[in-house]
């Protein structure tokens, strides 16, 4: 019951969204210009890269054109946080311009930190593993399941679980991800290999531009040389019997130990090691 409570929050919260902007029509008066250098980022942004290509082409569209869609900020106590429109805010700037066309909605970090999620989702902003997180913290935000999640953003269970198990790669393998060395694609198949596995693999993508059928037919030879490796370690594994040899060690004063096909000698001092070498050279 509690979950179905904070699920209702989120279908709220996706509303609150779509009004603020919907104001835009209906209330000129919530819409003001705000001097740029009085806002500041949404530190609860899940955005962390954003292409340098894809700013500028926004920005000299805003240049032609003027900002078609207001972002949407809060008010603090030294100006303004921004909540919703984090690449219009940057474009805004790399366009040089003074100020920017905001809707005011009061908000607390809580509020932010969800319009931040929401946005971006909805946008489809986020690479892939941002999503990843982006997702993790919805649920944990609303204490929903997978499948409660995927029911109110309109997407598979399938695609919500996948995509939460890249935040289970190594974060060598994560950073090739987020710098496009290689893609979700070929991600989603490296997860469950271990961390040397996976640089294998990754460098193996890159050097010769693998397809992701080509990495799956890699990590099922990897695996399947993996389990002979380890049954033939298994059916070779020697136990030899040292009983004898261990007794004449004991006899001639020296410490052995065996297990399986090892035997090992303890010497206290020099004088043993001596008095080894010298009954070896007798024989």
């Amino acid at each position: 019951m509690p979950s179905q409570k904070l699920g209702r929050g989120l279908d709220a919260l996706l509303g609150e969204m779509d009004e603020a902007y919907e104001n835009e029509s209906t209330s000129k008066d919530s819409i003001i210009e705000i001097n740029l250098n009085n806002i500041r980022p949404n530190p609860y942004q899940p955005r962390k890269t954003f292409s340098d290509d894809s700013l500028q082409e926004l920005a000299d569209s805003i240049k032609d054109d003027g900002l078609l869609q207001p972002i949407v900020v809060t008010e603090d106590v030294d100006g303004y946080v921004l909540i919703a429109g984090e690449r219009r805010f940057r474009a805004s700037k790399l366009a040089k311009l003074k100020t920017i066309r905001a809707i005011i909605q009061n908000s607390d970090e809580h509020r932010m930190r969800k319009f931040a999620l929401i946005e971006n989702i909805q946008r489809e902003e986020l690479n892939s593993l941002e999503l990843a997180n982006a997702y993790g913290e919805l649920i944990k935000l609303h204490n929903i399941t997978q499948e409660e999640l995927a029911q109110k953003i309109y997407k598979s269970r399938t695609h919500i679980t996948n995509t939460l198990r890249l935040l289970q790669l190594s974060s060598k393998t994560q950073k090739a991800l987020v710098e496009k060395k290689i893609t979700a694609g070929h991600a989603k198949v490296l997860v469950g290999l271990n961390d040397k596995e996976q640089q294998l693999m990754v460098n193996s993508i890159i050097g010769q531009k693998l397809s992701v059928r080509e990495v799956e037919f890699m990590i099922k030879n990897l695996k399947n040389n993996n389990i002979i490796q380890k049954n033939h370690k298994k059916n070779h594994s020697l136990k030899l019997n040292f009983e004898n040899i261990q007794k004449k060690f004991d006899n001639l004063g020296f410490k052995a130990k065996s297990s399986q096909d090892k035997l090992t000698i303890e010497f206290e001092n020099d004088a043993q090691i001596e008095k080894l070498l010298s009954y070896l050279n007798k024989i």
